[in-house]
């Protein structure tokens, strides 16, 4: 049986040459291509956008933290020989 089998899988096949329309894909093919590459362009757009925000939102948080922050230790007269807020705190 294992001979039969190796004679059959070294067989050369018969050359055929395939239809030119089977093989490309044609119009369908880089129409579906493109849609898809837009697709991705846009997603990826969407992501980066969506990151800077909240990149800035961050920040605006950190600054307004720190304002409030200061402010609290303005209220509460603890406030270092520099001005520094945090300076009484070490």
């Amino acid at each position: 049986m294992l001979p039969v089998i190796v004679a059959l899988a070294t067989t050369p096949s018969p050359a055929v040459t395939p239809d030119e329309s089977i093989v490309t894909p044609g119009p369908l093919g880089f129409a579906a291509i493109a849609f898809i590459a837009v697709a991705v362009f846009l997603l990826v757009w969407d992501m980066l956008r969506r990151i800077r925000r909240g990149r800035y939102r961050e920040e605006v948080n950190a600054e307004l933290d720190a304002e409030e922050r200061a402010r609290d230790a303005a209220a509460t007269g603890d406030i270092g020989d520099d001005g520094d807020p945090s300076a009484s705190r070490r």
